[in-house]
């Protein structure tokens, strides 16, 4: 019954529906980055499956709730920033592993995997309870959200995490300033999305619109370059 129901909602879908055109995209492209990474770990030297594997979990974990997400879409119309936010609250500090796991190599801390760990659910959780909590204080929690955000973006520019990646050279300092770019760049839509979809001083400058689209398209983007990189990093160690 509930497949049938699934299914008479995406049969539904209007053709100028970009919202759930992009939700259907998401979830079947993160879903074939997932099928990608999973079939390629065994391809790569030891040391670089772990980082494969957690790639093929971003993307898995992201397409299971992009299938979700587009059902709640096709039958509400509303944004599912709940479901968003699960989605985040899972893959986002899994995508902060990454730089943990490659720089393994040059003698990273396990430490230093919590710390980003713990600033991406700061992040996070307070841009939560900004956009569909505390919606009146939204402002508020999207600095706090945001200060986390910068911090993360300190850390792997200019702090611990650079240091450890000029030390290891090569595909390693590559791999890392390719995925630090993806957090400066990449990941900056999803405050601009955040002010652009609550009420604040920044309203009267960006207005409000839906940014459905916008995530989902930054989602996969980030979720699968994310994945990418970390494989040819493992594909260009390997062959050395």
């Amino acid at each position: 019954m509930n497949l049938s129901i699934n299914f008479l909602s995406v049969a539904k879908m209007a053709p100028d529906d970009y919202v759930g055109f992009t939700f259907f995209v998401g979830c079947m492209a993160m879903m074939a980055a997932s099928v990608f990474f999973f079939f390629s770990m065994n391809s790569f030297d030891k040391k670089w499956r772990t980082s494969i594997l957690v790639s093929g979990l971003i993307t898995f974990i992201a397409a299971v709730h992009y299938f979700y997400m587009r059902d709640y879409w096709a039958a509400t119309g509303d944004s599912p920033t709940f479901f968003r936010y699960v989605d985040w609250i899972l893959t986002v500090p899994l995508m902060c592993v990454e730089f943990y796991l490659i720089l393994k190599v040059a003698g990273a801390k396990k430490s230093m995997m919590w710390r980003l760990i713990l600033l991406s659910t700061i992040m996070l959780v307070t841009g939560y309870f900004g956009e569909a909590v505390y919606t009146d204080n939204a402002a508020f929690w999207g600095f706090v959200s945001g200060v986390a955000y910068f911090i993360i973006v300190y850390d792997i520019w200019l702090g611990s995490a650079k240091k450890l990646a000029v030390e290891a050279g090569g595909a390693v300092l590559s791999a890392h300033k390719t995925l630090c770019w993806f957090v400066l760049v990449g990941w900056a839509i999803y405050p601009l999305g955040y002010m652009a979809g609550t009420e604040g001083w920044y309203t009267q400058f960006l207005g409000s619109f839906n940014v459905d689209v916008l995530y989902n398209i930054a989602d996969a983007i980030n979720k699968i370059g994310f994945g990418l990189v970390v494989y040819s990093l493992a594909v260009n160690s390997s062959e050395k």
